[in-house]
């Protein structure tokens, strides 16, 4: 359950002639994963790609091109015949990128008119309400034209400057035409200047500028329906090619893996050596494939695996389809290296877990819960599934600890009457029953549990479990360490850390009058003996982390105090809602409307923060505390040769 796949190193060596049926065959089995060769003083050289790589990559550059152009991804097709679609390949390709050439060409010339009547548009505008034609702004030998914006009308400072002018002043755009003799025409820019004058470009053409708008405004109209149109017809041929690509690109996409395979791999002038990797209990179906391809002219023999090879060998998981999803987790922090234990399955335990125990909510449990189910079968993306089981995963674990604390959306379920405060339920005649005494706290254990009334037992119990989940990940550390550097190695380097918990709480039991000083003694002896053990098996580093017993169990407590943050969040916002604005049984109106909007608000925030701070102190509590008792990670993931079909049948 905790073991990844073991991996055999596999060589297959063959003669020249069966470079390609070999090449094909590895493909279609997907089990292989091919080491890259880097070439040496052996003689052997990389080998080159098949003859017709050049064009399958000109046909793969073109398809993926049209699926870029007409917006198409990933998404669930009919499956095409292989066969009948290589047949219809080439001349199908060329009509649509001829069409779609067409269209683009097309549309792009469409654009560039509407780009060119925008900038016109603007250039135009400031100019809307001077009623003057374009042609008489240039073209005169005695007059000076001056066009553009200025802040205020100066029409009577000109006129002490000279009387022949003529002057046209927009006050809501601010721009000022100004027809003056030349003779004067220094004297006004001059003035023009001071008064903070900016020239504007005169549009060209002819017409009053009014006019001219509204005919753009008709053009850039006309124009937005032809481009829409050619936007239509792009979608009609998506609609019609969408299977036809997918499939069209997936074929390709395979042929190119295979014409360049052969950049991997080792050749001489006749033959050709394939070094890899592939699962253990596949090892006996690869030789059964390449037997098959070749007639039985090309060999596989299996490596023996080197220390030097552990360090690079492939690493896939080995989970059932229920604890698989948890890969996701461990992948954001370090896929395992070879002969580490997989944790996973642990996770899939102890990660809803403590999200569980954070949330605790009946009412966001059905929320979240829901989302996740829809989001599932909405979304077809194989990266968003195992996320949505993880979130599902995570929910039932909410739904289960909501019923054990009596919890929907910040309301308790059960009424609980004590000395200080009675709670009512939103069950009527449900009530708390009280089961035992806390040993800490001098608080009540319940049914329901009350976490705002059992803080200090909730704190004592969250650390205990901190302390049982780090012990585990000891004990895992000692399995690893075992595997991979023999028993005495796991002995001073994570045994050491158990010789000294048992010190430790035999010393605080005999301290505590439990029991004899003379217990208390051995539990200080033990201790000693255990910081020994750690200094010879992790040298300094390991006394120096001693205090990290304690700090990391207690970092553990964050499951409670989070979940109080979420629980006070909750019943603030129905304090608000239903008591401060609209209290039951008044009649219903603008308050309610309000109370509602505040109701559905708030929740709706606290349930986007229930889905961050419990995953997120879920897995800090993995990622931190755990994996650093035993975790080393950096495994590279097993890539194997091939391609999986989605789109194309044999």
């Amino acid at each position: 359950m905790l073991d990844l796949k073991q991996m055999n190193r596999a060589v297959i060596v063959g003669h020249k002639n069966i470079f390609e049926d070999t090449v094909d065959a590895l493909h279609k089995a997907n089990l292989f994963q091919i080491e890259d060769y880097n070439e040496d003083d052996s003689g052997l050289r990389i080998g080159r790609p098949f003859e017709n790589v050049d064009e399958v990559s000109k046909k793969l550059i073109k398809i993926r091109s049209i699926a870029n152009m007409l917006g198409i991804k990933d998404a669930a097709a009919k499956k095409q015949d292989k066969k009948a679609l290589l047949s219809s390949l080439d001349t199908t390709l060329e009509e649509l990128d001829a069409e779609l050439d067409v269209k683009a060409g097309q549309k792009s010339n469409l654009e560039a008119e509407l780009k060119e009547l925008d900038s016109l548009k603007k250039e135009l505008l400031p100019f809307a309400n001077i009623p003057i034609d374009l042609d008489y702004y240039s073209g005169y030998e005695h007059l000076s034209v001056f066009a553009g914006a200025i802040k205020e009308d100066v029409e009577s400072s000109i006129s002490k400057i000279t009387s022949s002018y003529e002057s046209f002043y927009d006050a809501k755009e601010g721009t000022l035409v100004l027809f003056v003799t030349a003779e004067k025409s220094g004297e006004v820019a001059d003035l023009l200047a001071k008064s903070g004058f900016r020239e504007s470009r005169i549009p060209s053409g002819s017409g009053v500028p009014s006019s001219l708008l509204s005919t753009c405004e008709s053009k850039e109209a006309d124009l937005v329906k032809k481009i829409a149109s050619i936007d239509a017809e792009m979608d009609s041929l998506k609609d019609k090619y969408a299977d036809f690509i997918m499939a069209s690109n997936e074929v390709l996409s395979i042929e190119a893996q295979k014409s360049e395979a052969p950049l991997k791999i080792a050749t001489s002038d006749s033959t050709f050596i394939i070094d890899g990797w592939v699962p253990a209990n596949d090892f006996a179906e690869l030789e059964r494939v390449v037997k098959e391809a070749t007639n039985g002219r090309a060999f596989v023999s299996m490596q023996e695996m080197t220390k030097a090879d552990e360090k690079i060998v492939p690493i896939e998981y080995n989970n059932s389809n229920v604890t698989a999803p948890f890969q996701e987790i461990l992948d954001l922090y370090a896929r395992p290296v070879y002969k580490e234990l997989d944790p996973t399955a642990l996770l899939f335990i102890s990660f809803p877990l403590f999200y569980g125990m954070i949330l605790g909510d009946i009412g966001y449990a059905l929320i979240l819960l829901a989302m996740a189910v829809a989001i599932k079968k909405i979304v077809s993306s194989d990266a968003v599934k195992p996320l949505m089981n993880i979130l599902i995963c995570c929910q039932v674990s909410t739904l289960i600890f909501g019923l054990l604390y009596g919890e929907f959306l910040g309301f308790s379920l059960a009424s609980l009457h004590t000395e200080h405060e009675s709670v009512s339920g939103l069950i009527p005649g449900f009530e708390t029953i009280e089961l035992f005494a806390s040993p800490v706290g001098d608080e009540m254990i319940t049914f329901p549990v009350h976490r705002t009334h059992l803080v200090m037992t909730l704190i004592i119990a969250t650390a205990l479990i901190g302390f049982i989940h780090i012990n585990i990940g000891y004990l895992l550390g000692f399995i690893n360490e075992n595997k991979k550097h023999g028993m005495s190695a796991a002995i001073f380097e994570k045994g050491s850390w158990f010789v000294i918990e048992i010190g430790l709480l035999l010393a605080i039991l005999g301290y505590a009058a439990l029991s004899s000083s003379a217990i208390a003694m051995v539990g200080v002896v033990v201790f000693v003996i255990g910081v020994i053990m750690l200094l010879k098996g992790e040298g300094i580093k390991g006394p120096v982390e001693l205090p990290s017993l304690l700090s990391n169990s207690l970092s553990y407590t964050r499951i409670i105090a989070v979940g109080l943050s979420s629980i006070y969040i909750a019943s603030t916002v129905n304090l608000i809602a239903f008591e401060m604005i609209w209290e039951p049984g008044t009649p219903i109106g603008a308050t309610t409307i309000f109370a509602i909007i505040v109701f559905l608000g708030g929740h709706g925030l606290n349930t986007a923060l229930s889905i961050m701070a419990p995953g997120l102190h879920a897995l800090r509590l993995q990622y931190v505390e755990f994996f650093g008792k035993f975790y080393e990670g950096g495994g590279r993931k097993y890539d194997p040769f091939g391609y999986i079909k989605k789109y194309t049948e044999e």
